[in-house]
């Protein structure tokens, strides 16, 4: 039987080495290792138990990226900023670094270049937001096959059912389309916790408003392994290397 081959691209990304978009540039650099020769070739197929790495200098760069984790307060957009409001982006500075025993990374200017928000919140919602420069963890948190689970704690104007919980549980839709099964817990009168594994435009609060109930208050406080925990409004940290969604 003839050996599968599968494009190295594409192996890299399956293994969570890097964004396909990556390691095609790895490749082009001559990056790139399979069975302990360089692989310079856009497009290259190999085996798919190929061995594969990169080399010293690729490694070093893919190391060197960083993931940082931020309290959005209200009033800030997530991603392009909008006539008379702040990006996030811009809380983002030394002073408002908070450091820990287990991560002592010093903050560089050259952390904030191409830094992409992996899972926005609107201008009305605060708590956890992801901001990263890599590729690997940007689709795990936002590609088309993400699956991550998103936690928010959600402050409700209107009378809460069990009824109201079940059909915010399952069974909505939104854009025409259905959403996924949503867990959802009433935690106080008028609190609900919502877990999803999608994160559709405003879709919290449309869901709530297509039951008749009005959100006052949002937060994300954790998504998939990564909690909000004790960070403070609007200060930052770096996702530490035992860290992992």
């Amino acid at each position: 039987m003839e050996e599968q081959l599968v494009r190295l691209s594409k192996i890299m990304s399956e293994r969570k080495m890097c964004s396909r978009r990556e390691a095609d540039r790895f490749i082009e650099m001559g990056q790139v290792l399979v069975n302990g020769q360089i692989i310079s070739i856009l497009g290259t197929k190999v085996a798919l138990d190929a061995d594969i790495e990169f080399v010293s200098t690729a490694q070093k760069e893919k190391q060197s990226k960083v993931t940082i984790l931020l309290n959005k307060p209200i009033g800030y957009v997530s991603t392009q900023p909008e006539k008379g409001y702040i990006p996030a982006i811009e809380l983002i500075t030394e002073e408002n670094q908070i450091k820990s025993f287990k991560e002592r990374t010093t903050f560089n200017s050259s952390h904030l270049k191409k830094l992409a928000v992996a899972g926005r919140l609107d201008i009305d919602s605060k708590g956890l937001l992801v901001l990263t420069q890599d590729g690997v963890i940007a689709k795990q948190l936002i590609g088309c096959d993400a699956d991550m689970e998103k936690e928010y704690l959600v402050r409700i104007n209107g009378n809460i059912t069990d009824h109201l919980i079940k059909r915010l549980s399952h069974g909505l839709f939104l854009d025409d389309k259905p959403l996924k099964p949503a867990k959802i817990d009433q935690l106080h009168p008028n609190l609900l916790r919502f877990i999803l594994k999608e994160g559709k435009k405003r879709q919290i609060r449309r869901m709530c408003e297509i039951v008749g109930l009005e959100v006052v208050g949002l937060k994300r406080v954790r998504i998939g392994n990564i909690c909000l925990g004790d960070l403070p409004e609007g200060k930052w940290r770096y996702l530490r290397s035992d860290e992992q969604f």
